[in-house]
């Protein structure tokens, strides 16, 4: 059944994908909006999906909801900045050479990853606070709202003069139900609603089979979606960025994962904040988000010193391997 509903959502992570990407061609925005926002955003729908509906629509115990909604929101930005990157790096290493220079728009990326730091920084923080504070906590959920919210007007403002410099967005893709004789935009939509209900769905019966899971191994749940979960739930973006960067899409492929990352490190935990107590108490929790930080921050480093290549990138890897053995040492 696990397998059955990460089919499931991979395909409806593509129709969803496909159908942004069909309308960014289409609104003429710039790749940089494509891949950080649209794509990013699209591709991120398991994995948003997947912690809301255990939150809200779990199993019996509240207690285990909470644990896989916490491991599948803290996991994704870990995921994304450790295991994805190295996989980019890997797939890009193989195709076009382990000290060919990677070349994403620069000032795309920085924005993102400064976004992300600063956004799951304060998202730390929050976790610091007692839990009886729940007016400050609430604050800080509004606040990380309007800070994605800002993100998004920075990533359009930019767009113009992106697409003017050729970096405008080209589908990869026919829409996918394009055959159907009706106006392109309104199977689009059309694409997209089915392709968002499909994600509901495979990610309802994740949560169930994920609890079922961790009672049978006998660990923790939070650990069990600290790593099952945005393994699976990441694989659009990895794969996406994996295809892009081959093609030599720098912007796409790194933007669809970084892009992802800003999202996942403030909208999420900021909905996630009102839902449910919002602290870390498990020690896994604290490692996956020192990780994560070092995993941007090693992308940072890379980019700021043009030393962006496929082989020093593959040490992202290194930063999931160190939570793997955390994990079997513990």
């Amino acid at each position: 059944m696990l397998c059955f509903a990460l089919i499931l959502v991979l395909v409806a992570a593509l129709l969803f994908v496909n159908a942004l990407e069909y309308l960014g061609e289409r609104m003429g925005v710039s790749e940089g909006v494509t891949g950080s926002i649209f794509a990013a955003v699209g591709t991120a729908m398991p994995e948003t999906i997947v912690p809301l509906v255990a939150i809200l629509a779990g199993g019996a115990s509240l207690e285990m909801n909470h644990a896989i909604g916490l491991g599948a929101i803290l996991g994704a930005p870990f995921m994304l900045a450790t295991l994805a990157l190295g996989l980019l790096a890997l797939f890009a290493g193989l195709k076009r050479g382990w000290t060919t220079t990677l070349k994403p728009e620069p000032t795309g990326l920085q924005r993102d990853l400064c976004f992300f730091m600063v956004g799951f920084g304060v998202v730390v923080g929050a976790a610091m606070l007692p839990s009886s504070w729940l007016l400050p906590r609430t604050m800080i959920a509004i606040f990380l709202l309007c800070f994605y919210a800002f993100y998004l007007y920075r990533t359009i403002q930019a767009s113009q003069s992106l697409v003017q410099d050729g970096h405008e967005t080209v589908a990869h893709h026919d829409l996918y139900v394009g055959f159907i004789p009706l106006p392109q935009s309104w199977m689009a939509v059309l694409q997209l609603l089915l392709a968002l209900g499909l994600l509901i769905w495979g990610a309802k019966i994740f949560v169930f089979y994920i609890e079922v899971a961790s009672v049978m191994l006998g660990i923790s749940a939070l650990l069990v979606s600290l790593l099952l979960v945005p393994f699976a739930t990441e694989l659009p973006e990895k794969m996406n960025s994996i295809l892009w960067v081959r093609r030599g899409k720098d912007t796409l492929a790194f933007g669809n994962i970084t892009g992802a990352m800003v999202f996942q490190g403030t909208v999420i935990p900021a909905v996630a904040m009102l839902l449910m107590p919002w602290l870390f108490s498990d020690v896994y929790a604290v490692v996956a988000v020192f990780l994560a930080f070092s995993g941007a921050f090693w992308l940072l480093f890379l980019r700021k010193y043009h030393i962006l290549t496929p082989l020093y990138l593959l040490i992202a890897n290194v930063f999931y391997a160190a939570f793997i053995l955390f994990v079997l040492i513990l």
